[in-house]
């Protein structure tokens, strides 16, 4: 009776190390007419939503709206990839630069000088029913390739 009994508080106390973070869910951005005459990158902020467990957590992450060379739209995150500050968008000087280490990026977040080894990171995008999404993803800073870890 005791073996019986004790199966729901083994799974209970389980539960949280046997099942998965959750996928982020895309979040919306705003519809598409808003970015469709963008002469330098945007900022938006973004809630993200990660179930860990039982364990609920929501955040907001500053993210960078913009368009490459060929006029698509991207969407940069904020993080540097040198150190992983908040990297903001000077107007005055045209490019993003990192306040910790000087790295400098274009407004298409390709790297223009600094210690950075690699531009800033694209998110992914999605159109769902004239809204841009966007997933929010961290990347593995100090390295030169684009490496996805949460």
């Amino acid at each position: 009776m005791g073996a019986l009994l004790s199966v729901p508080l083994i799974r209970f106390a389980l539960f949280p190390l046997l099942r998965r973070t959750t996928e982020v869910k895309e979040s919306p951005m705003g519809a598409l007419t808003e970015f469709s005459s963008l002469t330098e990158p945007v900022m938006r902020t973004i809630q993200i939503e990660l179930v860990d467990g039982w364990r609920k957590a929501i955040s907001e992450k500053a993210v960078y709206v913009t368009k490459d060379s060929q006029g698509r739209l991207r969407v940069l995150t904020s993080v540097c990839p040198h150190l992983g500050c908040t990297v903001p968008w000077n107007k005055e000087k045209g490019e993003f630069i990192c306040p910790c280490h000087g790295a400098t990026f274009a407004a298409d977040g390709t790297r223009v000088s600094g210690p950075s080894l690699r531009g800033m990171d694209t998110l992914e995008t999605s159109v769902q029913d004239g809204q841009l999404q966007v997933r929010f993803q961290y990347f593995r800073q100090l390295v030169s390739d684009k490496e996805v870890i949460g």
